[in-house]
């Protein structure tokens, strides 16, 4: 693997090397001021966190105005940052100086690259946040007339947003950097979902169909007019102009290629994504080997359950048994996939406690997927508020009951649930002993690291005594492995669509349908899916290096402890802190 890089992590250049004057204001209150004004700046990070103050904000974050409002905010904090002596710091303060250093650096860094003008994707885009916040069950409150009216507010300015997505992604077709085809295709039928009524059963109107008891009659009255109008008017027309758009103007207008690289300036946009999403210097080549040694070690692995289970066939018969076995699709309703993820959790609970001495406060709860965005979502968690009053949530997708295969779900919640995302990142939101501003940090190679990392715990926790959810594990690590030689291969080395579908379904029991989606996925979103096998193969190479270092003095929670304590980090910056650790450890 290539050795990580992180801007701040080295001895402090000459022109940040001046010493803090009588007169600057503490790294602590420059650190609280940055995270103030990034809320302003990112309301929906606000809302996200619980903090209510900006709930009826939506800046038009893909117009020039405001890609010049964010390059002066960083510009101005990394300058700032520059005046402190990173030597005069605590441990704690030097770490969020690299933090914030890198963060500064890798936004400034993004506004290099044209993603204004490719703003809406089928898998992660700011359409897909309002459609599944106006359901009235995520982030945003539906529990005041204050809260329905800010909701409101945010909708007239994501009809805006929406104009000014048309208006960029007519200038990318001028520019040909376009989406390719395959991800339009995805485009239109979520924009049709939307782009029609009745009203009243449509999803921006369902906030109205759970009004509080607690307003007045009037107040029911007048805030159910209001979304009638809202949707009739403004919400439907705005998915209209979109869903026509896409149909009539995008979709000729799209490529047929599907890595980035097809695209002007592609190639050095990929190697941004891969320093964004792992937070290290690796090439894409040096991706593209490591996931290919990865998925030679697994498929051996793979050989030794295949085997077990007595199956007579190569490997890649296994995968479609597994796919088709209908003793793994068990379920005929909805409620009993998310009643069998309760009853993994009861499973493993007595056991956490030998694995982990620091237990999040925040609630939790197992949610199926909302309808409109299922048929295209993977199973994943949403956090919860800052303050702990809204729970974290385990989104499952289940568009076909009667085809949901179980033979990875054991895995599937040690990662997306618990351990996995919900303790990482409450505990980061709980600990009041962090700047406000890394709270709500987000490093995928960490965050997502840590999840895959905690997919191996699964035999510690009193799961994987059937090989065939040993299996889903292993599917689910080679899973992540595909991607580093998928991911690579389609924005580097000029792999079809198609090629990277074949590749994935000789290599794991995925369905077609899901390898479809992911490979779409990965198209729509360069480089975020390598972040998963990279941090995890750091932490693993931090357990190791911690095992053989204390010997009989090893405490598995003493290590999660110090990869959980100080919340997200980028990966540099987490292995220099476990090399204190030991030191200390060591010299005691």
């Amino acid at each position: 693997m290539a050795s990580l890089l992180l801007s701040g992590c080295s001895e402090p250049s000459a022109s940040s090397d001046q010493a803090q004057t009588q007169t600057e204001p503490s790294i602590d209150s420059l650190f609280a001021q940055y995270y103030e004004e990034r809320l302003h700046l990112y309301p929906l990070e606000a809302t996200q966190a619980g903090d209510a103050r900006y709930n009826d904000q939506l800046p038009n974050s893909i117009a020039q105005a405001f890609r010049t409002e964010e390059q002066q905010f960083f510009t101005r904090y990394r300058e700032q940052l520059q005046r402190y002596d990173r030597a005069q710091l605590d441990p704690e303060q030097q770490i969020s100086y690299d933090i914030l250093k890198w963060e500064c650096d890798i936004a400034l860094e993004s506004l290099h690259y044209p993603t204004h003008l490719t703003p809406i994707n089928q898998f992660y885009s700011l359409q897909l946040t309002i459609g599944q916040w106006a359901g009235g069950t995520g982030a945003q409150p539906f529990e005041t007339p204050e809260d329905y009216e800010n909701w409101l507010r945010r909708l007239e300015a994501f009809a805006v947003w929406a104009d000014t997505a048309i208006a960029n992604m007519r200038q990318g077709i001028a520019q040909a950097y376009v989406l390719p085809r395959a991800l339009t295709e995805k485009v239109i039928p979520q924009m049709a979902a939307l782009a029609q009524g009745p009203v009243e059963h449509h999803l921006f109107y369902t906030p109205v169909t759970r009004l509080p008891d607690r307003l007045s009659a009037e107040e029911q009255q007048r805030l159910t007019q209001d979304y009638k109008d809202a949707v009739q008017h403004m919400v439907i027309p705005t998915f209209q102009k979109l869903h026509a758009f896409f149909r009539d103007e995008y979709l000729p207008a799209s490529r047929n290629t599907a890595g980035i690289s097809a695209l002007e300036g592609g190639k050095a946009y990929y190697a941004h994504q891969i320093k964004t999403y792992t937070t290290t210097d690796m090439t894409a080549d040096e991706v593209f080997a490591l996931g290919q040694r990865e998925v030679e070690r697994l498929s051996a692995e793979m050989e030794t359950v295949k085997q077990q289970v007595g199956f007579e066939g190569d490997l890649k018969a296994f995968f479609d048994h597994v796919r088709t076995r209908q003793e793994l699709m068990p379920y005929r309703e909805p409620q009993q996939v998310i009643d069998h993820f309760n009853d993994i959790y009861e499973r493993m609970q007595p056991n956490l406690r030998t694995l982990f001495d620091l237990v999040p406060k925040t609630p939790f709860e197992v949610r199926r997927t909302e309808a409109f965005r299922e048929q295209s979502a993977s199973a994943e968690y949403n956090q919860g508020s800052l303050d702990g009053t809204r729970p974290g949530i385990f989104y499952v997708p289940i568009p076909d009951v009667q085809h949901y295969n179980v033979f990875a779900d054991e895995d599937l919640f040690l990662h997306e649930a618990i351990p996995g995302h919900h303790y990482q990142i409450s505990l980061q939101q709980e600990n009041d002993r962090l700047p406000d501003f890394r709270k709500t940090l987000w490093y995928s190679a960490y965050g997502e690291g840590w999840a895959l990392y905690c997919e191996s715990l699964g035999k510690e926790l009193g799961l994987y005594e059937d090989p065939y959810q040993y299996f889903g594990m292993l599917s689910a690590e080679m899973h992540r492995a595909i991607r580093l030689v998928v991911d690579a291969g389609i924005h580097a080395k000029g792999w079809t669509r198609e090629e990277a579908i074949q590749y994935s379904l000789d290599h794991e029991a995925e369905p077609e349908e899901s390898i479809v989606a992911e490979v779409e996925r990965y198209m729509s979103w360069p480089g975020q899916a390598l972040s998963y096998k990279v941090g995890q193969l750091k932490i693993r190479e931090l357990r190791a290096r911690a095992e053989e270092t204390l010997g009989d003095q090893f405490d598995i929670r003493e290590f999660h402890n110090q990869v959980l304590e100080s919340g997200c980090l980028p990966l540099a910056v987490l292995e220099a802190k476990v090399d204190r650790w030991l030191d200390k450890k060591k010299g005691a």
